[in-house]
Order: C-alpha cells, then structure tokens, then sequence
C-alpha cells in the first residue's frame, strides 16, 4: 500500500507536468507556424447569429468580399464584392 501511494505522489506531477509541457509547445509551435506564413489570404471580417446553427459570414479573400451562409449543411456563398479600399472612421461625441 505504501509503494502504491509513493508511486502516485512521484508518477501524478509527472504527468501533469508532461499534459501542461504539451500544451506549452503546441501553442508556441502553432504561433510559428502561423508567423512564417506572413500575409493570410484570407481574413474573416464579420459575422452575424441568424439563428441556432445558421450564419452568416463575411470573408475577405484577395481584394473581396465574399457573403458566406454558413448552416448544419454546409457553406454557401451568398454574394460578393470589390473589398472596399478603407473602412471609414466613426468618430464618437461624447
């Protein structure tokens, strides 16, 4: 009994150890692979809740926008249009 409890006081920081090492390097790796791509294609801009399991998205890929609805059975792409240049500034008066 005492073996059993020497064990599991030596073997369960271990391995928590091991689950948080883990965790650690699959974010840092991730955050590399993420930087050496540069510039995304694509970037997604906006999204809107129509109802439960249905969306609507917007996506910007290479100089457009593109509507996406986004449901239980699939992607289907909406509409689309000239990305604009600038999003205008809203200056709030307080």
């Amino acid at each position: 009994m005492l073996w059993y409890v020497v064990k599991l006081v030596l073997l369960l920081p271990a391995l928590a150890g091991l689950i948080w090492g883990s965790l650690w390097l699959t974010r840092k790796v991730q955050g590399q692979v993420n930087a050496r791509g540069g510039a995304r294609a694509a970037r997604l801009v906006e999204t809107t809740l129509l109802a439960p399991g249905l969306r609507l998205v917007v996506i910007e890929f290479h100089g457009r926008q593109i509507l996406v609805g986004a449901g239980k059975g699939g992607l289907v792409r909406l509409a689309e249009a000239p990305a604009p240049a600038a999003f205008p500034v809203i200056e709030d008066n307080l």
